[in-house]
């Protein structure tokens, strides 16, 4: 299988999982732009985006471990502060377990890239 098809397969389960959960968990889609939290998120979410784009050059000429290990913490440190967002400003809402089940899922996608390739 070549890694076009395996990340449109991965697209494809992510899209049926989140389904399947949000209808199983009752969970009602919910956005943080229609909360207190929208500054806070956007901010947070552009500081991340900055200091990542910031160091993508001293690690880009790095080993491809280093390289894969670099998007992990990346994604890690981008779906943990999504989840602790929406945690804290939808608190009606069970929207962050669906996040945590995504960090998990996208950990272990970019954990068996190499596998693939």
């Amino acid at each position: 299988m070549g890694f076009f098809q395996f990340v449109i397969i991965f697209i494809l389960l992510s899209v049926l999982i989140e389904r399947v959960i949000r209808k199983r968990l009752g969970i009602e889609k919910k956005k943080i732009s229609e909360t207190a939290g929208k500054n806070v998120d956007r901010w947070g979410r552009g500081i991340i985006l900055v200091t990542f784009l910031a160091t993508f050059s001293y690690f880009i000429d790095k080993d491809d471990e280093i390289v894969k290990w670099y998007w992990i913490s990346y994604y890690v440190i981008l779906m943990g502060f999504q989840t602790y967002i929406q945690w804290k400003y939808l608190k009606d809402s069970k929207e962050y377990i669906l996040s945590l089940i995504f960090l998990v899922l996208g950990i272990v996608f970019l954990l068996s890239v190499d596998s693939v390739l």
